[in-house]
């Protein structure tokens, strides 16, 4: 069985993100670029199923501009079989990336796909779900933890009230979550053999993918500045204050 991860490159966690002087978006030159935390977390979990003799080959997916390499080399150190590239100098939105994931599932018929339940630059959460839907097979979403016999999955889920634990007939979509396991450590010597590792670039325009975005985003801005805190003596205080504020 193949298993297709998807592995998104994002500005990384441990930045503070800079709103660019004009609003036009952020600013990433300069910036440190990483895996989309989530995507590692996918990727840690297909290949520990490839470890276990679920699956035989395990490849990452990124869309993205000739420069993606690089970030698709940290895959293949991480232990991935090989990587494809879908060359693209655009902005990839959920629903797009979707078409992009069900022509590669047609082209490669993977028995898994693995896709991290969200990307931390849109936060959008949408593309698990919508990659399901026009693949027309099941989905388990929010993982924290995946079991695979045969030709079922049985996936616990994160909701609001807790676990839940569902069954999903193979092949499916499944989205991890961030209790589902830790992503190993890439060691140096895995750097040098990921050099060797097969990298298959594809033209978006090859895809035939319909690329009209639904969204528009017309500008960014910071976070406004937090007023600095009031302290007050009693409940009477707070209740006075509030009501000078017009809040209550």
């Amino acid at each position: 069985m193949k298993i297709l991860v998807g592995y998104k490159r994002v500005v990384d966690y441990n930045v503070r993100i800079q709103v660019k002087s004009d609003g036009t978006g952020v600013v990433t030159d300069g910036v440190k670029l990483s895996a989309n935390p989530f995507d590692d977390i996918a990727l840690e979990e297909a290949l520990r199923l490839r470890e276990k003799g679920v699956a035989e080959e395990v490849i990452v997916v990124g869309i993205g501009p000739a420069d993606l390499t690089a970030h698709l080399r940290n895959g293949l150190a991480m232990g991935a079989n090989r990587a494809i590239h879908v060359l693209t100098a655009d902005a990839t939105q959920p629903l797009t990336a979707a078409r992009v994931f069900l022509k590669l599932i047609e082209k490669e018929q993977p028995g898994l796909v693995i896709l991290g339940k969200q990307a931390i630059d849109d936060d959008a959460n949408q593309t698990g779900q919508m990659l399901a839907a026009l693949w027309d097979r099941p989905q388990a979403t929010f993982a924290s933890k995946v079991e695979i016999a045969g030709d079922k999955a049985t996936v616990t889920r994160e909701v609001d009230a807790g676990l839940e634990v569902i069954e999903a007939a193979l092949p499916a979509v499944i989205t991890t979550d961030l209790r589902l396991n830790e992503p190993r450590f890439i060691k140096l010597p895995d750097i040098m053999k990921a050099k060797s590792k097969p990298i298959e670039t594809i033209e978006f325009g090859s895809l035939d993918v319909e690329a009209h975005d639904h969204l528009k985003t017309t500008h960014y801005a910071a976070p406004a500045k937090r007023s600095k805190g009031v302290m007050v003596k009693d409940a009477a205080e707070l209740v006075a204050a509030l009501k000078q504020k017009g809040l209550l």
